[in-house]
């Protein structure tokens, strides 16, 4: 145990299947997130939360420090596994997204919500599936949760795909949830508990044995 109290379950740890790899975040990574995400503003912004200030600001380098330090505050307290979504290839590894963990309340309830996005530069080559895949695992294993839910707008087909395809149950639909794109928008919730995954192996394997060839 740390002079700042014990660990959270499962954090900080490093995922990885293929040339997929989920990791904490680093103070290095200010200049390829912003990149990143100012790159893909026309991509993001109709689903993200909205936020006072110019989609430049909000995603320039030194933004990036601010979200650093509330990743590691959510982290350390155990309310949250901020991964970085990274991709390795010919021996070099490079940011393409971010995948969280996040709003985790144990006891009775043991249950998390997952929020993600990608560089539409990979979009399409199962990275994110491949990521929620590992997350989840990790979250229903180490992580001691139980239930992972998924909120997304009705009409981000490409971010329904993902949670559709890994096998995720529709089970609500929720009135003007969360204030995105300058209004409150409704949202389709998504679930799994651990369960619905354990007889298959976990997720990843489920994902493997969908994404594998048919003769």
């Amino acid at each position: 145990m740390s002079l700042l109290g014990p660990r959270p379950p499962g954090w900080p740890v490093v995922l990885t299947d293929g040339p997929v790899v989920l990791r904490p975040y680093r103070r290095s990574d200010a200049a390829a997130w912003a990149e990143i995400r100012r790159a893909n503003q026309a991509w993001l912004a109709p689903w993200e939360s909205t936020l006072p200030g110019r989609w430049e600001e909000l995603n320039s380098p030194a933004a990036f420090r601010w979200v650093y330090r509330e990743q590691r505050r959510s982290a350390r307290t155990g309310d949250g596994m901020p991964f970085a979504v990274c991709l390795r290839e010919e021996g070099r590894e490079r940011l393409v997204g971010h995948l969280n963990v996040g709003s985790i309340v144990r006891r009775a309830f043991c249950s998390g919500y997952v929020g993600y996005w990608v560089d539409s530069r990979v979009a399409g080559r199962g990275v994110i599936p491949t990521a929620m895949a590992l997350a989840v695992d990790h979250a229903f294993g180490p992580g001691g949760l139980h239930r992972i839910e998924v909120n997304i707008r009705p009409e981000n087909r490409a971010s329904r795909r993902v949670v559709e395809k890994l096998g995720f149950r529709e089970e609500a639909y929720h009135v003007r949830y969360m204030h995105i794109d300058g209004a409150w928008r409704d949202h389709i919730g998504y679930a799994m508990t651990s369960e619905e995954v354990a007889a298959e192996g976990g997720l990843l394997a489920r994902w493997h044995r969908l994404r594998a060839p048919t003769r």
